[in-house]
This record gives structure tokens, sequence and C-alpha cells, in this order.
């Protein structure tokens, strides 16, 4: 091989040529025999809008690392990909797309455009995935739009069902006006808002006396059911037993008394209405109070509200204040700020309504989660932490019903006689209640059926991802199942973890995997969550076109799981600038790797392989604990330093002499065998660069290869030791000749290194490496310290001094000096202090000298100086 079949340059756009090659050879491929260790990976199904962001970036590098990873230290790796196609983006986008609503055209209809939107979504991300490099079996994905996925999905509903853990009931739930549907608890996300707090006058029957209660929603009164304090203020006492009249809408409620009230908030008497939130919840059930439904389901005020009904909420809250000002009900107005609850996918504020609706009995399964929980490993240990709080924190069930089309339907009908629930048999799924007959007749004799017309939520879908990927209800999936890991982001461990761990031990009584390694988000450089409000996005293209996919993989592997991660474009550009100056050092050695018989490696090939055995096992346990950053950071500080400027550097005096052959090969085996296991060590994270050098070293792909082994004997912590001392003597020699403006390959007649005894013990074995790598003539090292003197050779009158304080004498003064000789009166102002001339007293603010060192030789030389431990380098040019 010569550097010239070899490209000057790193050509990053080949990567697409590895991705075609891989994806014809398959050899990411799961076999499934048995015949090594199996190791699943329960991968999360992104929603298919279409496009890569850079979290699915971080996200799937992390798990693309470890598939990789564990694939080169002899598993057989299950990275399948799945996508979570059902939702109402999807709707959304079909209805804007196409211009109708959901209601213009029949359900099948819609359903078919949303399948159709969905199918091109998911061909554009899965091209985007290849193209960085991600290396799923895509022999293995999964869609939950599918007949085969909805039949598992429709099938874990029945199960549930049929033991008691999932049911039908007329409860509060939190309700979207803007998707016109039920959701759950965690997909509501809390945002601060700034508010009034209306201060209204609440007339007492009977009395020319009032209660003021503060409220942010006056729209709700038209629901207040009852008036409620806490039992210990007795600010309120006198209006026991009184009824309390709503304003405007003039109904009269009880006070009660609750321990749950804030006493100190607002005026300490609260309005409850049917519903403002989850404490008006828990007060009707506790008190039984009656439910007034103000609000509809798209967010209009309902016929409750008298006069008011049809206005939308906020055109509601603002004409209610008006009339409250107006006659004499309000007081005050004072603004406030709130947490107010929104629906995670339009951030449209929710409110609470009574529905009927099918819920997952998740209160009985808390224990249960919460002990699959701590049998994980958590990675990082802190994020099981927000698992628990949010299973402690369940008032409760989970609403699994919705009101969309674009969905797993439930398998449910009902009697149109009798009302009563029917679900399929296990043998007709998948089934469409909306088009699908029972086939049944109903205790009640009616073969007369309505199908159910609500769908399950998405996450009903996603929460049984490990049974999907293992292939429940096969018998079989038990040996796929639990899944070794599952990666996933923080953002969504109330939903996916906190759903999959409850759905799994719910269905098979076993946790759904063993370890869980989390990732944060990616923020702009401004250190915002990347928007296109803001203009912080940076599509992956971008990286891409510029960069390639491994810079960008080497940006997302420098951070740390659990942790928030800025994108930075210096991160990128340095990533791949260590790459180009790997492939310039590969270039630069690749005429020097040939293949030799064994023969001794010298000190300095001990050492570097000493180095590379520790790498090895730093870099192995770094992955085994998902720290990503420390391996990346650890192989890229080997290679730029430690291989490339000093090993490299060292060794290329052998390389190019044939005057002892074993030395030289003895540093081209240990050249290939560095290489060889860097590239190694760093192909789980630059999957497409690490294969175009291998190519030109190695056969086949560097991904079937295995990992690197440690070598225990290999590793020496003495010779280590003594060769960074060598390393650092060289670097110093180095910079010296930098300094003096000299080639780095120019001559040095000797030099000669004092130092203690066991310094000098260290250092001899390396000193034809010192001399070689230096070009020194004659090297030489001795246990002591040199006898060095100084000697001025040379002096310099200081005009600016001399001149303006000795004026007339000054040229006197300086005639003599420069006749003098300089060493003499140097030794005299050293001794004296000064010197007298012509009278006058001159000192060293008067002359300049330029001295030189004498060496134990006698010649002149040049010192160099190390601390720790203290080496004194005397240099002969």
């Amino acid at each position: 091989m010569t550097d010239n079949q070899i490209p000057k340059d790193y050509n990053h756009k080949n990567e697409v040529k590895w991705q075609k090659k891989w994806q014809e050879e398959d050899i990411y491929r799961f076999i499934g025999s048995g015949t090594k260790p199996r190791y699943i990976i329960d991968t999360p199904p992104p929603y298919p809008t279409g496009s890569i962001h850079m979290g699915h970036v971080l996200n799937w590098v992390y798990m693309d690392i470890i598939a990789r990873f564990k694939r080169m230290r002899g598993f057989d790796v299950l990275f399948p990909q799945g996508w979570d196609c059902h939702g109402l983006p999807t709707e959304v986008k079909v209805e804007e797309t196409h211009n109708i609503k959901k209601s213009d055209v029949s359900r099948e209809e819609f359903r078919r455009l949303c399948v159709e939107l969905t199918q091109e979504n998911i061909r554009m991300m899965k091209e985007q995935m290849q193209r960085l490099g991600f290396s799923q079996d895509w022999n293995h994905e999964f869609v939950t739009m599918t007949p085969e996925y909805m039949r598992r999905t429709q099938l874990s509903f029945l199960r549930m069902y049929q033991d008691g853990l999932i049911y039908q009931g007329v409860h509060p739930v939190n309700w979207c006006p803007r998707c016109e549907t039920a959701i759950a608890f965690a997909e509501v996300e809390y945002v601060e808002n700034e508010t009034n707090l209306n201060y209204v006058r609440f007339p007492v029957e009977g009395a020319d006396e009032h209660i003021t209660i503060a409220t942010t929603r006056p729209e709700l009164m038209a629901a207040c059911v009852a008036v409620v304090v806490h039992p210990d203020d007795d600010r309120f006492r006198k209006f026991e037993d009184k009824l309390i009249e709503v304003p405007l809408f003039g109904q009269k409620v009880k006070l009660i008394k609750d321990p749950e009230v804030d006493p100190e908030f607002g005026t300490g008497a609260v309005m409850v209405c049917t519903f403002g939130d989850k404490t008006d919840v828990s007060w009707v059930n506790r008190h039984g109070l009656d439910v007034i439904e103000a609000i509809d389901e798209r967010g209009y005020m309902t016929e409750s509200a008298g006069k008011y009904r049809g206005l939308t909420i906020a055109e509601c809250k603002e004409k209610i204040v008006e009339d409250l000002e107006r006659e004499g009900f309000l007081l005050k107005k004072e603004p406030v700020k709130q947490n107010v609850g929104t629906c995670w996918r339009c951030k449209t504020p929710i409110e609470i309504l009574v529905k009927k609706q099918w819920f997952v009995a998740v209160k009985k399964l808390i224990p249960q989660v919460r002990e699959a929980a701590e049998e994980m490993k958590w990675v990082p240990e802190h994020m099981k932490t927000r698992l628990l709080n949010w299973t402690g924190s369940m008032d409760w069930d989970w609403c699994i019903s919705r009101q969309r089309i674009f969905a797993t339907p439930i398998p449910v009908w009902y009697c149109s006689e009798c009302g009563r629930v029917h679900v399929a048999d296990e043998e007709m799924l998948p089934v469409d209640p909306t088009r699908d007959e029972p086939g049944i007749t109903c205790e009640c004799g009616s073969t007369e059926f309505i199908g159910e017309e609500d769908v399950l939520d998405t996450w009903m879908d996603s929460s049984i991802s490990p049974l999907s990927v293992a292939g429940w209800p096969d018998e079989s999936y038990r040996e796929l199942f639990p899944a070794d890991l599952r990666p996933q982001g923080h953002d969504i461990i109330r939903t996916w973890a906190f759903y999959t761990i409850l759905r799994c031990m719910a269905l098979t009584g076993d946790k759904p995997f063993s370890e869980i390694v989390i990732n944060g988000m990616v923020f702009g450089e401004d250190g915002h969550k990347m928007s296109k409000s803001r203009g912080n996005v940076i599509a992956p293209e971008e990286v891409l076109e510029d960069y390639g996919a491994d810079a960008l993989r080497l940006w997302a592997a420098g951070s740390v799981p659990g942790s928030d991660v800025p994108f930075a474009w210096k991160d990128v550009k340095y990533g791949y600038k260590f790459l180009r100056k790997f492939w310039n050092a590969f270039r630069f050695i690749s005429i020097h790797l040939k293949e030799n018989p064994e023969v001794e490696a010298r000190p300095l090939d001990r050492w570097i392989l000493s180095k590379l055995m520790t790498l090895v096992a730093e870099v192995t346990e770094s992955l085994e604990e998902y720290n990503f950053a420390a391996a990346v950071n650890r192989v890229q500080t080997f290679v730029w330093h430690e291989f490339c400027d000093e090993y490299i550097e060292a060794v290329k005096y052998r390389l190019y002499s044939d005057e002892d052959p074993e030395s030289k090969m003895a540093a081209q085996n240990t050249l290939r065998r560095v290489l060889d296991t860097c590239l190694r060590l760093l192909a789980p994270v630059a999957p497409h660069f690490t294969e175009e050098v291998y190519q030109h070293v190695g056969d086949g792909s560097i991904h079937m290869r295995g990992w690197p082994e440690h070598i225990p004997e290999i590793a020496d912590p003495e010779i280590e030791r003594s060769g960074d001392l060598a390393v650092e003597i060289i670097g110093e020699i180095r910079r010296f000749k930098s300094s003096s403006k000299m080639p780095l390959n120019a001559p040095l007649r000797a030099a000669t290194l004092y130092t203690d005894e066991e310094s000098a013990e260290m250092i001899e074995p390396f000193l034809d490496d010192i001399a070689g790598t230096m070009n020194i003539g004659d090297i030489s090292l001795v246990a002591g310290r040199p006898e060095i003197t100084e000697r001025a050779v040379e002096l310099e009158p200081r005009m600016e001094r001399i001149g303006p304080e000795f004026r007339s004498d000054a040229p006197a003064i300086i005639s003599w000096l420069t006749s003098a000789d300089p060493q003499e009166v140097y030794e005299e102002i050293q001794m004296d202090g000064e010197i007298e001339v012509e009278g006058k007293k001159l000192t060293m603010d008067h002359i300049s000298f330029r001295k030189e060192v004498i060496g134990t030789s006698g010649e002149r030389v040049d010192v160099l100086n190390l601390d720790e431990p203290e080496v004194i380098i005397e240099i002969v040019r």
C-alpha cells in the first residue's frame, strides 16, 4: 500500500456508500438462533412526522452506540425500529392537506388518508435514520397502524378487561376542547400564565352581608355548587347554615367546611365549580355535591350558562367580569400568576368534563409498577425518582378512550336494546366495531348492536412495544422478554416508561426491561429549547451536508445520559477536525502497515501498547456504564495526542531507517496494532469513518469484527510512567527547537540529561528514542546535577538611562564600558551591587548583558528544565 492510493483528505460524502453496503449485506440482522447471547433493545417508536430532529439524533445515537458495542462484544443484538402512528397531529395534517374536516368523509376514507400520509412520513424518516448510520434491523420493523399490531393492542385491552383492570365509567376527565377528546393526566403539560384574581361579592341569604370570594375563573360561576372554607377559619362562623347566592346566576349554594382550603390564599373562601380543577373534583365527591356542566366538548358555554350560552370560554370570562363590575359585585382585580394545564399536543388549556370513558385501573397496579421500577437499573439513577414521584401523585385512573378516528379501535359493541357491553372474542381480532358485526346474540335476545366509535389512546399502542418486539402473545415471546434495555427521553418517563411498566406487569407479571437509559433534551446554542419560533432550530441535514453523520454522532456522544444537551457547531467542527487528524495520521503511516513477523517491542512500543490496553479497559467500562462522553473523549485524547503527536512522531526515525530492521518492524507492528484497536474502539460512534479506513487495511466490514481484547499482561504502569517522562523530555526539546526557530529535524550535537538515580533508571531505556526523535548526535544520562556556570559575553550601555542621568559624563562612561571585559563588569556588579566608572556609580539598571551558559564540558549550552521529577537537559547545538 502507498499513501498515493489513499485520498489526501477524508471525504465524508462517502458515508452514503457504506450505508448502502451495510443494508445490502444485512450485517445488522438479528439471528435468533441461540448460538450467541441475546441482547434486546426496546426502541422508542417515534411519531412519523416525516422529519428527524436533533432530539431524535441524540436518542438514536445512544441506542446505536449500544447496539454496535454489544454486537462487537459477541451478542446477537435485536435492534428493531417501530413507528407510533396513531394520533391527532396526523388527523390535523390530513385535514389541512386535503382542506377537509374529518366529518366531511367517511371514517374509512379519513383513515385511508391518514395511513397514506403516515406511510410517506415513515419512508422519509427511515431514509434519514439510515443516512445517520443507525444500525436497526429493518427485518424487525413494527408499525402500530398495521392489522398485526392492532391485534396485539386490542388483545391487551381484552385481557386487561377480563382481569378487571379496564372498565367503563362516567367520571370527570381532562378534556381538550381543540382536539375534542379526553386526554390522560400524563398528557397534561403545565405552563405559567398571568391572569386576574377577581374579588367577587357573594350575597348571604337572610343577611345584609356578603362573602368575598377571589376567583381566576369567573366563567365557571354558572357551575358553582358550593362555597368552601377552612373549619378553623373564624371569619365565616356566623354564616354557618346559611345559603350563599351566586352573583348573576342566582343559584343558592351551601357553605361547607374542608381542611384542604388554604385560608391565606385570596379571601379564604373558595367557590366549588364543576369542574375548575382536581380539587373541585375531590370536594364534589367528598361532599356529594351536584354537577353542572357549563362548558361543552368544543369549549363553548352550555345552556347552564344562561345568557352566556354559545360564547367561548374567553369571551364568557370577559363578559361576566364586565357584568359583575356593572352590577356592583366585582370589588377589585389583581394580577396573579398560575399554572395552567394544557394539552401536550396542541397546547390548548384543558377543561375537566364529566364523560363516559374507558379507564385503566391504575391505582390497582401502582404497587407492582413501583416494585418493577426498583428492580431495574436506571441511568442516571435519579431518573427513577421521577417515575416513583409520578406514581405517588396518581389521583385518577388512566383514561384510555379518545374521540378520534385514526387510532386502534376499542373492540366493543353495545346492545341496541339493553345497552349491554359486549367485547370481541380474541379470534375476531383485529376488529373495527364501526364496520364489523359481533355475530352474536345478546342475553336480552337482540341481534342489533352499536359499535364503539371511540378509539384507544396511542399510548395503549406504544406501551406494549417490548411485548410486540418479543412476538407476544406467542409463547415463544418469553425468549426475548423482558428486553435488556429501554432507551428513552426524560420527557416521557411519566408516559411511555410508566405505561409500559404498568401494562407489561398487568399482562405478564414481569417487568418489561432490565435497564433504562435516559437521554436529555437538545437545546439551541442560545441555551433555549429548540423551537421554530425562536429561530434556533438546526436540522440534521444542515450538519450532514458540511460535516457528515460521524461528526454529528461525535457531538451527540459527547453528552451525559439524563442531561439536556446544547447543540454547538464548535463541537461538531471539533469532531470533524478529529476525524481529519486521524485520517491524516493513518495516511502517513499507511505505507508502514506491513505484515511482519513478531519481534521484540522496544520501550516506546511497550509504552504506547500499555497505554492502549489502559484505553481499552477504560472505554469498555465507560460504554458498559453508558458513559458515552467519557469513552469518546478518552479515544480522542489517545488518538490525537498520545498516538499521533507523541508516538508516531517519536518512531519516524525508526520507520525511515534500515540500520536496525527489527526495531523498524517492531514500530510497524505497533502502528498496525494501535490503529486496528483504535478503529474498533471508535466504530460504534463513528461507523462510517472507521469503515472507510478499515477497507484499506482489512477484509470485510469492521462492524463484523470483535471488540478489542484487554490483555492485562501488556498493561504495565511502570513502563507507562517511564514512557510519560521520556515523552515529556522529547516535548521539552521540541518546544526548545520551535522557540529557537530551528526546524524540528535540525541536528543537535549533544545532549546531557541530569536527574536523580530513580528517574535516571526510568529514562535510560528511552535514550535511543529521545536521541532519534530529536536528531541528537550524542546523548548521555547523568545521575546528579550539572556544573553549570553563566558567563557574560557581551554588554550594552543603556543609553536611555545613562544619558539623562550623567549628561556630559555620558560619552566617557560609554567609552569605558564598550572597552571593558563584560564578565568582569558583570561579576563586580553582582558582588558589590555597583561599579564606579569615571567617578560615577553604575548598577544593573544602566547596563544590559547577554550571557551564555557554560556546561560541565566547558562548552556553551542551552539548559532546559523539567520540574516533576526534576530533569535538567544540557543542549549543545
